[in-house]
């Protein structure tokens, strides 16, 4: 059977130039990076070298740069790095959970916390973020592109909202970084995170950009590994393969890979709109387009319940999701789409769609002729199918 892979916005697999750059770490210059001897000191050297790549991709200095376990790490010492009691933090109802959920436990430990909620686009309008400010405003955390529609937000817009409040402000590039060029100097943020398996990059590694002076107390302590922000022997495989897998998106970003990408989910969107009662979400303004990442499309079908409609893709070869992977088996709808003003019945009719760089015509083919059977499917042996799409 055909396998068609449509989920890359929940992880990408390997690149084999990733796999052999970080071959040699594992058996043979396998030493610690902290150790002086020999061993240590080519494991450091590789650090150093993958730190130099990083600065260069963020656009900043290489001792802004912490090397951690990936985006859920960054985002949390983000938020317990930088808030105490008193303090005011303003971000958006459609983060990832790996901010949502540090919010709110940091709600519950006397740290006023303020929930944006976004326009029926997706998109989060800088007013908001400015009409969410208080005196005592300390963070400002904004995802820069939706995991689950690919909305990009302005970011650069709330960098200059947030420079104005004197406040700091991170920002969630997990889904951006290798889909969009990343500056942080243009951004005007002072922390940024990024996760390495979601560009083709190894599982369980990341990077955190820290601009120099933030005072960020570390997530994990017990060595003076990173400069003291963050404790932990370096994974040097891993470090080694973020790096290689971020020159290898930074190249993407200068080929026109991208704007490829692009037409092939503009045309897969395009055909998935053919399906009677189905419609786009998180796309535009009244009819004015909202800039998104290249590779992502979500969309609701209506009459058919979006897990039942993920498994009956599976079956037929094609990987998608209902929703944020990091959620899967959830009963509830996605938080993203109903921020966004969905029925709760419309939410739970809706597909993410994210391609892969390697995506080809023939596989938006083959899901285009797969996904209208499956619908229609459901749609005649679904109970679903009596209830009232909004």
């Amino acid at each position: 059977m055909r396998r068609v892979y449509m989920d890359a916005n929940a992880t990408t697999p390997l690149l084999p130039e990733v796999v052999e750059a970080m071959r040699p770490f594992w058996i043979d210059h396998f030493g610690n990076a902290s150790s002086i001897h020999l061993d240590g000191q080519r494991a450091r050297a590789a650090v150093d070298h993958a730190r130099e790549t990083l600065a260069a991709f963020f656009h900043c200095r290489e001792a802004e740069v912490v090397f951690n376990s990936g985006g859920t790490e960054g985002d949390n010492t983000a938020i317990f790095g930088l808030l105490r009691p008193g303090d005011h933090l303003v971000t958006t109802a459609i983060e990832h959970a790996a901010v949502l959920q540090p919010a709110q436990r940091i709600a519950e430990r006397g740290i006023e916390v303020t929930f944006v909620p976004p326009l029926p686009s997706g998109l989060v309008a800088p007013q908001a973020i400015r009409g969410a400010l208080r005196p005592h405003t300390r963070l400002l955390s904004v995802i820069l592109a939706n995991n689950e529609t690919g909305v990009l937000q302005p970011v650069e817009e709330i960098g200059a909202i947030a420079r104005e409040a004197g406040a700091y402000f991170h920002i969630d590039a997990v889904q951006g970084a290798g889909k969009v060029p990343i500056d942080v100097r243009r951004y005007g943020c002072h922390l940024l995170s990024i996760s390495a398996h979601k560009l083709h990059g190894p599982k369980g590694v990341g990077a955190l950009y820290v601009r120099r002076g933030t005072p960020l107390d570390p997530l994990m302590v017990g060595g003076s590994h990173e400069r003291r922000r963050r404790a932990g022997t370096e994974n040097v495989p891993g470090i080694v393969g973020l790096a290689t897998a971020i020159e290898i998106a930074q190249h993407s970003l200068e080929d026109g890979a991208m704007q490829r990408l692009a037409v092939l989910r503009d045309r897969l969107e395009a055909g998935l709109l053919q399906i009677p009662g189905s419609g786009l979400n998180g796309a535009s303004i009244t009819g004015e387009p909202v800039p998104r990442v290249a590779n992502t499309t979500n969309l609701w079908f209506d009459h058919v319940e979006g897990e039942a409609l993920v498994i009956a893709l599976d079956l037929k070869g094609v990987a998608v999701s209902g929703g944020s992977a990091c959620h899967s088996g959830a009963t509830e709808p996605s938080h993203v789409l109903m921020a966004m003003g969905l029925s709760k019945n419309r939410a739970q009719s809706s597909l993410r769609f994210s391609l892969l760089k390697a995506a080809t015509e023939a596989d938006v083919d083959y899901v285009l002729q797969v996904v209208p059977e499956a619908v229609e499917r459901l749609r005649q042996i679904s109970p679903v199918a009596t209830a009232a799409p909004g």
